[in-house]
C-alpha cells in the first residue's frame, strides 16, 4: 500500500522548518529530496572504502570498482539498455548532452539541419547552437501550441533527408509536457537522423524503455531522482557511441599512451575520463533501487491525483493563469497572478516555508511564446501530500492580497 506519511519519515530535510513554517518543497523539478537510505550509502563510502576505481590491486579499491559497476548495471537495467557499456556515467544530463554534441561536429557539415523542439531546457539549446556554429549545420524548431503540446504537423515539415539529428525533451521542465517521443522517434529514423531524448524531468515519474523506444541517446540525473547532484547518465546505441569520438581526454580513457601515438579504451571508458564521482554514482543506482522498492505505478498514479488536485484548487483563485495544459502532462503547474510578478509571490511564499521556483526555469523561449517573464512553479514528488497543496493555495492567495 502507498503510504505518503510513511515515505515521508525516509526524508530527514521534510522535517525540518523554515522560517518558522514547516517546510513545503515544491521545487522538485529542479531538484529532488534524498532518503536517508542513499544519504547513508554515501557516508558508506568515504567512512568504510573511499578508494579510486579500476586502477587499484587492493582491497578497497577493488570494494569500490564492484560498488560502482554494480551501479552501472543497475541503471542498465531500469532503462533496459541492452548492454552495460552503452550506460555512460557523467556529470549529470547538461554533461550528457554536450558529450554528444560535442562528437558530432566530427559527423556534421554546412548544409546537414538539426532539430529542437520549442520547449527545451536551455542545456538541450545552445550546445546544439554551438554545434551549427562549427560545422555550419542549421538549426530547426518544432513550435508548440498555447496549450504548450509541440505541433507534430510541422515537425513533418521541417524533417528531411538534410535531418541529421533531432533532440527532444521527453517532459518539459516549465509546463509539465510529457512529449510523444515514441512518434518523434519513430519519424526521425524514416529520415535517418539520430534522436536524443532529454529524460531529466522524465525519469522521477515513469521508466524509460530505451529499446522499446528505439531511441539513439538518452540522459538523465541522478538529482532529480532521490539522488546526489553532480551524477547523470548517457545512454546511447553501442554504434553510435563507436562512431563519437572521446569528449575528454586524460586517465581511464585510454588503452595506451605514448608521444607518438594514444589509442583509446573501449566503451564505455572511452568516454569516462578522470576520476568520477565514485560515491554519487553508487548513490544514483541505491535511490534507483529506492524509487523501484516504492513503485513507478504507484508513484504515477499519487502524482496524478496530486496534480489533479492542485490544478482544480489554484483555478479557483481569481486572476491566476496556468502555463501548460496539456491533457498529457506529470505534477508540474507553472502559473501567474494578474499584475503581480512571480518573484514577488515566491520571496512571499518562501516567507511561509513554501519553497516554489520562480522565474523562466532555464526555458526562456516558452516564456517569450506566452510573451510573459517568467512563471511561478509548483512541481509535486511522491512525498508532498494534498495538505502541503492546501498550504500552497493560501500562501498564493494571502501574496496575492499584499502585491495587489
Amino acid at each position: 500500500m502507498f503510504n505518503v506519511e510513511n515515505i515521508r519519515k525516509d526524508f530527514p530535510i521534510l522535517q525540518r522548518k523554515v522560517n518558522g513554517k514547516p517546510l513545503v518543497y515544491f521545487d522538485n523539478a529542479a531538484t529532488g529530496q534524498t532518503p536517508q537510505l542513499v544519504i547513508d550509502v554515501i557516508a558508506n563510502y568515504y567512512q568504510n572504502y573511499n578508494s579510486n576505481i579500476h586502477r587499484g590491486v587492493h582491497s578497497l579499491s577493488q570494494e569500490a570498482t564492484d560498488a560502482y559497476e554494480a551501479s552501472r548495471k543497475i541503471i542498465q537495467n531500469h532503462f533496459n539498455a541492452k548492454e552495460a557499456y552503452e550506460i555512460i556515467l557523467t556529470s549529470g544530463t547538461t554533461h550528457s548532452i554536450n558529450l554528444v554534441a560535442n562528437g558530432f561536429r566530427t559527423l556534421l557539415t554546412k548544409g546537414d539541419e538539426i532539430i529542437v523542439s520549442a520547449m527545451e531546457h536551455h542545456s538541450n539549446i545552445v550546445p546544439w547552437q554551438m554545434l551549427c556554429e562549427a560545422t555550419g549545420a542549421e538549426l530547426k524548431v518544432i513550435p508548440m501550441n498555447i496549450e504548450g503540446e509541440l505541433v507534430l504537423s510541422n515537425y513533418d515539415n521541417i524533417l528531411s533527408d538534410k535531418t541529421k539529428l533531432v533532440f527532444v525533451n521527453h517532459i518539459s521542465n516549465a509546463l509539465g509536457t510529457i512529449n510523444p517521443i515514441k512518434t518523434i522517434i519513430k519519424k526521425a529514423h524514416l529520415f535517418g537522423a539520430a534522436v536524443l531524448i532529454d529524460g531529466a524531468q522524465a525519469c522521477p515519474h515513469l521508466i524509460p524503455d530505451v529499446q522499446d523506444l528505439d531511441v539513439d541517446f538518452y540522459v538523465a540525473s541522478a538529482h532529480k531522482m532521490c539522488g546526489p547532484t553532480g551524477v547523470g547518465m548517457l545512454y546511447g546505441k553501442e554504434e553510435w557511441l563507436k562512431k563519437l569520438p572521446p569528449y575528454q581526454g586524460g586517465g581511464e580513457m585510454i588503452a595506451e599512451v605514448s608521444f607518438n601515438k594514444t589509442t583509446y579504451a573501449d566503451l564505455p571508458h572511452k568516454f569516462e575520463a578522470g576520476t568520477p564521482n565514485i560515491a554519487g554514482v553508487i548513490a544514483f543506482g541505491a535511490a534507483i533501487n529506492y524509487m523501484n522498492s516504492i513503485g513507478f505505478k504507484a508513484i504515477e498514479v499519487y502524482e496524478n491525483e496530486l496534480l489533479d488536485y492542485a490544478t482544480t484548487q489554484l483555478l479557483g483563485i481569481d486572476g491566476l493563469t496556468i502555463y501548460g495544459t496539456s491533457k498529457n502532462k506529470t505534477s508540474v503547474i507553472s502559473f501567474n497572478l494578474d499584475g503581480i510578478h512571480p518573484y514577488d509571490v515566491g520571496t512571499l511564499l518562501d516567507k511561509m516555508g513554501i519553497a516554489v521556483r520562480t522565474g523562466h526555469h532555464c526555458a526562456q523561449p516558452i516564456m517569450d511564446f506566452y510573451n510573459i517573464p517568467g512563471t511561478i512553479r509548483a512541481s509535486f514528488a511522491f512525498y508532498n501530500t494534498k495538505e502541503e497543496i492546501d498550504n500552497l493555495v493560501e500562501g498564493v492567495k494571502k501574496a496575492q492580497l499584499m502585491l495587489q
